[in-house]
């Protein structure tokens, strides 16, 4: 079974929270905030949260993917995810 949107953005926002913003309030990061564009990721964090997608769903990202398009926001980063999952 596919893990739905709500699913994808919990354990994402949990993985943000835990690794990269630790003792902020998890309240304030809504599926919408963004992530790139807003400072909340760098390139360095932005690595290490693909590879913890790639890990745990068992996905790959193509280059081009790995943007402020698609993974900007949890929303976005759910939605990709997603679809991955049921193209897989």
């Amino acid at each position: 079974m596919t893990d739905t949107i709500e699913e994808i953005q919990a354990a994402t926002k949990g993985y943000i929270m835990k690794e990269f913003l630790p003792g902020e309030d998890a309240d304030e990061l809504s599926a919408a905030t963004p992530l790139l564009s807003g400072g909340i990721l760098d390139s360095i964090s932005t690595v290490k949260l693909i590879g913890f997608l790639e890990d745990k769903y068992k996905v790959e990202f193509a280059a081009h993917e790995v943007s402020e398009d698609h993974i900007d926001s949890l929303e976005a980063i759910a939605a990709l995810v997603q679809e991955k999952l049921s193209a897989g």
